[in-house]
């Protein structure tokens, strides 16, 4: 059982924690002024010692070397009492298991330095073995350089030795690699050590300065994590060395172990300056939900639209030149790199409104792969009478593509620019004689397609088959046929905040996702880990989510993943937002 280490702030694999010491530390940081190793037992058997809450205490241990074999692992596998004080224990990637320590520390750590493979494969093997509660430490790897990554990757502890070494060496280092001091001849630091000439700093300078870089950068990290930005601070501080671009990008990989633990929503704009990002959990995640749980409810036309600068699209002077020559008789679907296809009831729903991207006028060959296909696969599962493409030249050779993959026709309406007079009047004349929707159908359907996105295919539905619709878009309430409200439309995110009523609906449908049971008490506030029972598999941090229990039914959103919510001993789940007592 964890008890001395809790997670605050989530940003993907990473965290910022606390170590709750006699002096609390956050996390992730150096252990160096914080733990006592009581040793190793391959010279001699050591006594457990006795512990203090000032520190965290490394219990005696058999560190095993990497790439030691699977049956010596096994042979002296650990086996570790459970003590009263904040402890962590030494596990090898063959010997983790849970042994309820609130850290664990990563013997053989510096095998994988410098090995993407190896250090992706790692640590998604041990994080995935040891508490979602608990520290991990790796030892003897960190430098400024590569430490945003590691935290990344989900390393909450690591410690100065390597800089140290470095130091020694007269190696310098930065967040940006390394270089001799004699190679200098300005120091690029204001530290204390680097408060003097260059020609006169000797190693002991050095190895301070080191220190500090690599203190400076947790630092910026552990901002950078609650901000929510942390991966557009690695998307161009890793590609100094080679490795942890290589890493990073294997992470990518690896979607399921990043995207658990991604919230889906982020109070930050996402950046997307580079084709890494279309790799992002955020783009996949929308990509995915859109081609694989949106369905279209208009009868009207296909209208594919450019995407804006201005978000939300529709306050554009782009996006209302196109509205006023489309007056409601298509379906407006904005095409965009790095999202992919936009349908215009999901134009709030993150990232839709909540990203900046690098604007060059040509795309690269891996977004046109990209959009491509999740124009394809959204277009495979929604069927149009027509099909428009509004769209400036270098959107084209996209469209093409999915013609000729399914067989379809698209009617092309744009001259030279799609605001121009020209453009717009061919728009409007091809739309000709098609039926208008009205307001309140566009309000319906965007509701329902929202729930659909948020909760799982067909919980627009099983939501709403009676719906109502109060207040102006974006504000909007929905209500049921006798006018008790179920939600209401969060603009700033695109998501369905539910009501009590909204909530005991959804709990009686077919399709109840996103809930969680907990003990027999009425939260107020919050509801801790320790009081959830049982949790979805599917919650992410940011979900909205019904808590059900003997006492009480409540909602709130989720401070953790369900997975998280599940098996930890500490912290808080959910934030509470609606209570109704038994």
């Amino acid at each position: 059982m964890t008890d001395y280490f809790e997670v605050h702030h989530r940003d993907g694999a990473a965290r910022v924690g606390e170590l709750r010491l006699a002096d609390p530390v956050r996390t992730p940081t150096l252990a160096d002024d914080i733990t006592v190793d009581a040793g190793s037992e391959w010279p001699e058997a050591r006594e457990l010692p006795e512990g203090d809450e000032n520190e965290l205490t490394i219990l005696p241990h058999r560190g095993l070397p990497s790439g030691t074999p699977e049956e010596v692992a096994d042979a002296f596998a650990p086996d570790y009492p459970e003590v009263d004080y904040p402890n962590a224990v030494v596990v090898s990637p063959d010997t983790v298991e849970n042994f309820g320590a609130d850290a664990y520390v990563l013997s053989g750590a510096q095998g994988i330095a410098g090995h993407a493979a190896a250090l992706v494969e790692t640590m998604i093997d041990v994080r995935e073995s040891i508490p979602a509660d608990s520290a991990l430490y790796l030892p003897g790897i960190a430098t400024p350089a590569n430490v945003a990554t590691l935290v990344y990757a989900g390393v909450d502890l690591v410690d100065t030795d390597r800089a140290v070494i470095k130091g020694t060496q007269g190696k310098y280092l930065t967040s940006d690699g390394e270089v001799f001091l004699e190679d200098l001849e300005e120091l690029p630091c204001a530290c204390p050590a680097c408060q003097q000439p260059a020609e006169t700093v000797e190693r002991a300078d050095c190895v301070e300065h080191n220190v500090n870089a690599l203190r400076a950068e947790l630092a910026r990290v552990r901002e950078r994590i609650r901000a929510g930005r942390l991966r557009d601070y690695i998307e161009g501080q890793a590609r100094h060395e080679q490795w942890l671009t290589a890493t990073f990008r294997r992470l990518d990989q690896q979607y399921g172990y990043l995207e658990e633990r991604t919230p889906i929503v982020r109070g930050a704009e996402l950046t997307a300056a580079s084709d890494d990002t279309l790799r992002r959990v955020e783009i996949q995640r929308f990509a995915e939900r859109v081609t694989g749980r949106y369905t279209n409810r208009f009868d009207n036309p296909l209208v594919l639209v450019p995407c804006s600068a201005r978000k939300p699209y529709s306050e554009s002077n782009s996006h209302g030149q196109f509205h006023d020559s489309i007056q409601f008789r298509g379906h407006t679907v904005s095409m965009t790199s790095p999202i992919g296809v936009v349908p215009q009831e999901l134009e709030l729903t993150y990232p839709a409104q909540h990203y900046d991207s690098v604007v060059t006028g040509r795309w690269t060959a891996t977004e046109i792969e990209f959009v491509a296909d999740v124009l394809e696969a959204y277009l495979e599962r929604n069927e149009y009478p027509r099909y428009i493409a509004h769209l400036p030249e270098d959107y084209q050779p996209i469209v093409e593509r999915v013609e000729r993959s399914l067989g379809i026709d698209f009617e092309y309406t744009v001259v030279d620019h799609p605001t121009d007079t020209e453009s717009l009047a061919n728009l409007s004349s091809t739309l000709a004689g098609e039926q208008r929707y009205q307001k309140r159908e566009r309000q319906h359907n965007t509701i329902k397609a929202i729930a659909d996105y948020q909760f799982g295919e067909g919980a627009g539905e099983a939501l709403f088959h009676d719906l109502q619709i109060e207040s102006r878009y974006p504000k909007l309430r929905a209500h049921d046929s006798d006018g008790e409200q179920l939600a209401a439309l969060v603009p700033n995110y695109g998501t369905l905040s539910l009501t009590i009523a909204g909530a005991k609906r959804w709990l009686d449908s077919d399709l109840p996702t996103k809930t969680a049971e907990i003990d027999a008490f009425v939260p107020q506030g919050s509801v801790l880990a320790p009081g959830i029972v049982d949790a979805d598999d599917d919650i992410r941090p940011g979900d909205e989510v019904v808590f059900e229990g003997p006492r009480a039914l409540s909602i709130g959103r989720a401070e953790m993943s369900g997975p998280e919510m599940a098996e930890s001993t500490r912290g808080i789940a959910s934030e509470v937002r609606h209570t109704e007592e038994k």
